[in-house]
């Protein structure tokens, strides 16, 4: 019995450890961002959207795990990540990058088969982007590595359209360029917090280079593009008056966040009310977006 009860603990612990190579925290939003889109585009069958969920989810998890593979000689360094699988010792770096790719391979082919080879493509697109672009050649490299390497994050709404349509048209573009500028100011709120992190492990984050203050100021930019972007749609027709009046009210919020986060004293505090209510603030946009097109 201790032999069985040993081997089922064991089951679930490696069980536990693929799950945590997916991040499934930071996929649950890319999944909204995902799904969402693809009510705004048209009526898709639950078979449709089912399918495009298991990808979705398949192709951002091996990204994720293939990071860690990548970030193998970082992750301990950092308080945040040291418990990761290879860190921690509880899986090998080989069998990381092999079921990272496993994912991707598998979301490839489900996405081309029951969806288009246009949807399999681009989330093969965002794969490549995170892992390539943003793991391998910015993070280590330039404090620009999340605005350009976060235009991986951006590929979800794309898909979801594209699963739908079977094309790209311009409310998709709008919806990608909403995702690539609310990044910076997201991603830099939680950089502020965990600078010492990156700076044990090397990586030149934003605040670590341009110093707190700059690193502030380029969030308010962001978020002052951000926010009338978000309200474009409106301006031609693609959206209506219920989420026209969500997005400035959603806007209104983080940015009066970012500014708070400006004139704090200490901007611990805000810095972390800011990151958790852009999380919220994306979810809920894409939201008003979908029930906005439900009632048109």
């Amino acid at each position: 019995m201790t032999e069985v009860a040993a081997t089922k603990s064991e089951g679930k612990s490696f069980a536990r450890d693929l799950v945590a190579l997916t991040k499934p925290r930071i996929i649950s939003l890319l999944l909204v961002t995902t799904i969402a889109p693809m009510y705004v585009a048209g009526d898709p069958s639950w078979q449709l959207v089912l399918a495009v969920f298991v990808g979705g989810y398949l192709m951002a998890g091996g990204a994720n795990a293939v990071n860690m593979y990548m970030d193998r000689d970082i992750d301990d360094r950092m308080s945040r990540t040291r418990l990761r699988p290879i860190p921690s010792g509880r899986m090998r770096a080989e069998a990381v990058l092999a079921f990272g790719v496993l994912c991707a391979t598998t979301a490839t082919f489900l996405l081309a088969h029951v969806a288009n080879v246009l949807t399999a493509a681009l989330a093969l697109g965002g794969f490549y982007t995170y892992v390539f672009v943003y793991t391998r050649w910015l993070k280590r490299s330039s404090p620009q590595n999340i605005v350009i390497g976060g235009a991986a994050g951006a590929f979800p709404p794309l898909v979801g359209w594209a699963a739908v349509t079977g094309r790209i048209d311009l409310l998709a573009g709008y919806l990608f360029l909403i995702i690539f500028y609310w990044t910076p100011p997201h991603f830099w709120a939680l950089a502020l917090l965990k600078q010492r992190d990156y700076g044990r492990a090397g990586v030149p984050m934003a605040p670590l280079v341009w110093g707190e203050r700059e690193t502030m100021r380029n969030m308010l930019w962001y978020t002052l593009i951000l926010v009338p972007l978000t309200l474009l749609p409106v301006a031609f027709g693609a959206l209506g008056i219920l989420y026209l009046v969500c997005a400035a009210l959603l806007g209104g919020a983080l940015l009066a966040g970012v500014i708070r986060v400006m004139r704090a004293a200490d901007f611990q505090k805000p810095a972390w009310s800011v990151y958790k209510f852009s999380l919220l603030y994306l979810a809920l946009l894409f939201a008003a977006m979908v029930v906005d097109r439900a009632i048109a």
